[in-house]
């Protein structure tokens, strides 16, 4: 599989696959600037099916023990171009001067979980159902990372907006998808509540900012609320 990244992010991501070495993520065949050679994946499951007949917390598992593997310590140092979380987060603050609520209960948490990072790694920075996929004899692979350095409790959140709205507005999803992560990743359940509650507040900000193909930010403002209300804020 060929990509050709588009974004400074995409490239850093690239970098990130290549150091992974395979371990956890897609194999990096040959790398070139913006190009990327990658194995493809052979397997015919999805994450995303798997999660709306049922089997959701299966899906969650496999996340889990995805993130955990590129998690993992490595012989070498990560790559410099990592993204720091401080410079992802930069499009929050202003945002939620303007429109306060939630995004400015938000940005305060970020703030805070940011002040006093823990278990800094490299981060995928964008982990969801779409991005672990099913490569048959090698398991659950990720692909399409974003090249981000921070506390490891950022690459769960995501998982919480994912695989689609419906679903994680569901009633008792997140806190049955939270009894699983924080049980999985050995996280206290409110690090990764303060996380979750950042990271949907980020993506709000930038569908606020730059709306993309019609997306609205409503699902994402109502994940933070949902998160912010479990946070008692």
């Amino acid at each position: 599989m060929l990509k050709i990244a588009s974004a400074p992010e995409e490239i850093a991501g690239g970098a990130l696959m290549e150091w992974w070495g395979g371990e956890g993520a897609a194999r990096v065949l040959a790398r070139e600037a913006e190009a990327l050679l990658l194995e493809r994946a052979v397997g015919t499951a999805s994450l995303a099916d798997m999660a709306s007949p049922g089997r959701d917390d299966e899906a969650t598992t496999i996340i889990c023990e995805a993130v955990e593997r590129l998690h993992r310590p490595r012989g070498s140092r990560p790559p410099v171009s990592l993204v720091p979380l401080e410079v992802w987060f930069r499009q929050l603050a202003p945002t939620a001067v303007i429109h306060g609520g939630v995004l400015a209960k938000a940005d305060a948490v970020a703030k805070a979980l940011m002040a006093a990072p823990r278990d800094i790694v490299a981060l995928h920075g964008d982990v969801h159902h779409g991005n672990i996929l099913d490569f048959g004899p090698r398991g659950w692979l990720a692909i399409d990372p974003k090249g981000l350095l921070g506390e490891r409790g950022y690459d769960y959140a995501n998982t919480f907006c994912n695989p689609d709205t419906s679903l994680a507005l569901q009633p008792g999803r997140l806190q049955r998808h939270l009894g699983v992560v924080a049980q999985r990743s050995g996280q206290a359940p409110r690090r990764v509540l303060q996380w979750i509650l950042a990271y949907s507040a980020l993506s709000a900000a930038w569908m606020i900012d730059a709306p993309l193909n019609g997306e609205t930010p409503d699902g994402r403002l109502a994940i933070a609320e949902l998160a912010a209300a479990e946070l008692g804020l």
